[in-house]
């Protein structure tokens, strides 16, 4: 069992007094909550119940109230559903039927939102693509989808281009020429909304799970449902008044899931922000009259990074909700921007088990009452650890852990597309004989009353920029570098800064030399930008186990502080320069943001 103990301090244990406290802080949203109760119920998965009926409910309930709010302007709830209802019959008409896939290519914008609900009222599958995602690894990510028809902004196409025509669906359509070709369709229900299954899968999100390229993960209509009432109903308890800021990407489950699903819950608007300025971010909040925002930690930090401006606090904002907001910073955000209360949440889009922040109480990823364990773990393989029953070997309250998230008809795992990266994310027989055990590949600390602080990820991810990135598939393209003979990429802290930079060592071919500007220009080429490494290691060599396994764990712990010898550069705009103290604390820093 590996220490990870260093900062974990920063996240209190629970005790009974927080918990009655926390309680008692319902009371103002009891209705709230007697209403969401129910629906929290198991449902078989061949009920007729899914996101499109259900947003068909809300609109119901609230037809001219503010749905969506995009730079200046506002669409009601019923404007949305009939735009909805116009694309599910283009969609119909273009042989797009239940259990398709499209795919949805957009930046942010109200287009998105409306898109997703139009292709699950049908039956069919929203396939959500990382717009930062360009050849090899989007070509991957297509031929998973395996989509029938994309839909797309004008200005993302050299993202399809980046791609053989044959790895492109058969039928695309921008979003720019969708109004003109959708006017002829009915802008009525339509029928097959009443016959898709809960069970039936609604979205796929990617993530690069840990190892190798994008993985697809299915979100059924039944996990978004569970996520927009023990989430949303039970965590955020937004109320029909407010106005939920994201400036989050849609490919990401915080804007597509948590923040969509708690504003349908209520009936309240949520106000779309085209993209993260630091420096914009609360007079965003301030033109949108929002009351509430998503973030995620790296996000808060680069808040806190900015001037003090009298904007801090001349918003509206009583909460906020997300996942990653760093004890360590905790109370410094919430006391220098006046947020009232910090719906922390711990959730991913494969996981089939979530953590929410209900009792408002402080440095915690939150509560949950499903069924979840915190056990040792192998560092190097992500694996748990078992005792000599050959069961997984459990820490105790205040231990820090890898989680695992028990399996059963309650709580299913919905999985990949991909049958075999579902296998690997299963741990059989933890417990008991015959039982399963989702592997989260998170290592977070046992708070007690069925609590948990988020510590780190494990394995071969880590996270930069609030993205995950896949160690495997960096090194594929660092690989194919003429000059390269081997890399290993890792992930390596940065003072003051959330996430792990990315850091290559790399050997080269016997007399090649590091070309630092045709190297930038190549891992620019094949890896989003989050991924491009900023770290790079010249090495004469890299030594592998007896089982021909590389170094990483080694070469993670010299980081670029213990590399002797060896030329380091780090990325800086368009190249590689030597590396310099300095630039350790420019990442440190605002990091240019907005």
């Amino acid at each position: 069992m590996v220490d990870h103990a260093s900062g974990t301090g920063l996240l209190p244990d629970i005790r009974l007094a927080d918990m009655a406290a926390g309680v008692a802080s319902l009371r103002k949203d009891i209705g709230t909550v007697l209403r969401v109760l129910p629906e929290m119920l198991p449902k078989p998965p061949t009920t007729k119940m899914s996101i499109g009926k259900r947003f068909q409910q809300s609109v119901d309930k609230y037809p001219d109230r503010d749905f969506l709010r995009f730079e200046g302007s506002s669409i009601t709830y019923r404007e949305a559903n009939a735009r909805a209802n116009r694309l599910a019959d283009f969609l119909t008409r273009e042989g797009v039927g239940k259990g398709d896939v499209v795919a949805v290519l957009s930046k942010n914008h109200p287009d998105v939102v409306i898109a997703m609900l139009g292709i699950v009222k049908i039956g069919a599958i929203c396939g959500m693509i990382n717009f930062h995602q360009r050849g090899a690894v989007l070509e991957h990510s297509l031929g998973l989808l395996d989509a029938k028809v994309v839909l797309y902004q004008e200005d993302l196409v050299e993202a399809l281009d980046s791609v053989p025509q044959s790895a492109r669906p058969a039928k695309e359509f921008t979003f720019e020429k969708l109004p003109s070709l959708v006017a002829p369709c009915s802008p009525v229900n339509p029928k097959a909304t009443e016959s898709v299954e809960v069970g039936s899968t609604a979205i796929l999100i990617f993530t690069s799970g840990t190892t190798g390229y994008p993985k697809a993960s299915k979100l059924s209509h039944y996990r978004w449902l569970v996520a927009m009432n023990g989430i949303g109903g039970l965590g955020i308890r937004l109320r029909s008044d407010d106005v939920m800021y994201t400036a989050l990407p849609f490919y990401h489950n915080n804007a597509l899931t948590i923040s969509l699903s708690s504003v349908l819950n209520s009936g309240a608007c949520l106000a779309i922000g085209k993209q993260f300025s630091a420096s914009r971010f609360f007079d965003e909040l301030i033109e949108n009259d929002a009351t509430a925002f998503s973030y995620i930690g790296e996000l808060c930090r680069y808040l806190l990074a900015q001037p003090p401006k009298p904007t801090d606090r001349a918003h509206r904002v009583r909460l906020a909700v997300g996942n990653g907001l760093r004890p360590d910073i905790w109370d410094d955000f919430t006391g220098r921007f006046g947020i009232d209360r910090i719906v922390e949440l711990y959730a991913a889009s494969e996981a089939n088990i979530g953590f929410v922040n209900v009792f408002g109480l402080s440095k915690t990823a939150g509560f949950s009452p499903l069924p979840y364990i915190v056990v040792e773990y192998d560092e190097e393989t992500g694996e748990p650890l078992r005792g000599p029953d050959g069961r997984v070997k459990k820490v105790g309250k205040g231990g820090t852990g890898l989680l695992l998230a028990q399996i059963n008809s309650r709580v299913p795992f919905d999985g990949y597309t991909d049958p075999k990266a579902t296998e690997k994310k299963i741990v059989r027989d933890a417990r008991k004989k015959g039982d399963q055990w989702f592997n989260s590949g998170d290592v977070v600390r046992d708070q007690g009353f069925h609590h948990i602080g988020f510590v780190d990820r494990i394995g071969d991810t880590f996270r930069w920029k609030g993205e995950n990135v896949a160690t495997t598939e960096v090194e594929a393209v660092v690989d194919a570098h003429d000059s390269v003979e081997e890399a290993v990429v890792f992930g390596v802290p940065v003072p003051g800064v959330d996430g792990k930079a990315g850091m290559a060592a790399v050997s080269l071919h016997d007399g090649q030399e590091f070309d630092a500007a045709g190297f930038a220009a190549h891992v620019r080429k094949g890896l989003p930008s989050y991924a491009v490494p900023l770290f790079v290691r010249i090495v004469d060599q890299l030594e592998h186990t007896s089982t021909f396994k590389n170094m990483r764990t080694e070469l993670r712990k010299q980081a670029y502080s213990e590399t002797g010898d060896d030329p380091m550069y780090v990325l800086s705009g368009d190249t590689y320069v030597e590396f310099y103290p300095e630039y350790v604390e420019e990442l440190s820093g605002a990091r240019r943001q907005g």
